[in-house]
């Protein structure tokens, strides 16, 4: 069911997220720096290299449909605000990783701040304070989660994705647990199927990462739309 306003909140979402995209992901790529690669770590491509027309319409347009999504989904609730921010953000974090296998946190960690306070702002509108305060264990939760398996198996998982994780964790958290642990973890297992797949496919190598960011993106998304139907189903 679409939430109140909810096409009002969709057309904000697309109109402001996908030229937001558009113009940000490039003139960031630009700008951010380069990743410091240890001796073995397979080449990359510069962030700088990708920085153009086509990053522009990926970036723009991952961004427009997940603001319509969100805005269908969350219509013009006080938590609205902070997730078109991470869709922006999350459009050019995916499209980077995608590209380059990295997730950088020259762009994460402002994020964490622009999300943080816009869920700041959230609760001071609207008085829930108990949504703030999950948000935040949430995030803490979800980064000490992935931080432990980077810890176990480096290989497996980047230290970009440990980052991410805390990141939806908090918007996940201002939600629901329900949204939380489907969004995010959700996301986690999609990319570890597709991993395996690949490489029983012989796709790519076991050496190979795939790069989780994207489908930690994804479940997040899809965790706005399920995490409460679940989670209801879950307790009955």
């Amino acid at each position: 069911m679409p939430a109140d306003n909810a096409l009002l909140a969709a057309g904000a979402g697309v109109v402001l997220c996908g030229p937001a995209a558009f113009v940000l992901g490039p003139w960031l790529m630009r700008r951010i720096p380069e990743p410091a690669l240890e001796e073995g770590d397979d080449p990359k491509i510069q962030y700088a290299d990708l920085a153009g027309p086509r990053a522009a319409y990926w970036c723009g347009g991952l961004a427009a449909v997940s603001g319509g999504l969100l805005g269908w989904a969350l219509g013009t609730s006080e938590g609205l605000v902070a997730w078109l921010l991470l869709a922006v953000a999350g459009a050019v974090l995916g499209y980077i990783d995608a590209r380059t296998r990295y997730l950088p946190s020259a762009i994460i960690w402002p994020s964490y701040g622009v999300v943080g306070a816009a869920l700041v702002a959230a609760a001071l509108v609207s008085g829930e304070w108990g949504s703030l305060r999950r948000a935040a264990i949430a995030g803490l939760i979800g980064f000490g989660v992935f931080y432990l398996l980077w810890f176990v198996f480096p290989r497996g998982v980047g230290f970009g994705d440990v980052r991410l994780s805390g990141l939806l964790g908090i918007a996940l958290g201002w939600l629901g647990w329900g949204e939380f642990a489907s969004g995010l973890y959700g996301g986690f297992f999609l990319g570890a199927v597709v991993g395996i797949v690949l490489i029983v496919a012989r796709v790519m190598t076991r050496k190979q990462m795939v790069p989780f960011g994207p489908f930690m993106l994804i479940g997040a998304l899809a965790g706005v739309f399920v995490g409460a139907p679940l989670e209801r189903l879950y307790t009955g």
